[in-house]
């Protein structure tokens, strides 16, 4: 046993020192990133040595095993970069649609105001009356008067609970009323 170990060390460590950089240079070439083929072939080796008591320590065999190894590591990272670049379009495309809608709403919300004979204090107004009752009392406290919800629970009698789930509604049937005036919405949100 001691003999089978001292072999596997020495020609692990032989390996290790002449190997090393044509390991690193061959998972480059998948990695692109010198220090991400570095870490690949670092583990690699780790991986090796932690199973030392369990592998053959012949020499062909351990490099058979590390570049194996290797090569499978280079094989996670490019699906793992794949997905990273998938979800980052996805991303991008998300915010590109989101900034396109806001400066098309824009230029609606533009033209239709300067057509119609409301004016923005309306539009608003209007949406707000047409709130539930509670609905738009609590909704008044909290962004007209600037109330606190905790404030408006204890005002009211009624728990924070349920001024949240009052203002949910609020924003919801808001948003709903001023679906064609988005700008107007994106301002009550911030009041």
């Amino acid at each position: 046993m001691e003999n089978t170990e001292r072999l596997f060390r020495s020609n692990f460590e032989s390996i290790y020192l002449s190997n090393f950089p044509g390991m690193v240079r061959f998972a480059c070439e998948y990695t692109v990133s010198e220090d991400d083929a570095k870490n690949i072939v670092q583990d690699a080796f780790t991986e090796i040595w932690d199973k030392r008591l369990t592998l053959d320590p012949d020499r062909k065999h351990l490099l058979a095993l590390l570049f194996t190894s290797i090569k499978n590591r280079c094989i996670d990272f490019l699906r793992h970069q794949t997905v990273v670049r998938e979800a980052e379009n996805v991303i991008q495309e998300e915010f590109r649609r989101d900034r396109k809608m806001r400066f098309d709403s824009l230029k609606i919300f533009d033209e239709e105001l300067l057509a119609s004979e409301e004016n923005i204090e309306d539009l608003i107004r209007k949406a707000i009356d047409a709130l539930p009752e509670q609905c738009r009392a609590i909704f008044i406290k909290n962004k007209l008067e600037g109330k606190k919800q905790k404030d408006i629970a204890a005002e009211m009698q009624l728990s924070v609970n349920t001024i949240e789930t009052q203002m949910s509604i609020a924003y919801r049937k808001l948003k709903q009323s001023l679906k064609n005036h988005i700008p107007l919405l994106l301002f009550l949100t911030m009041i």
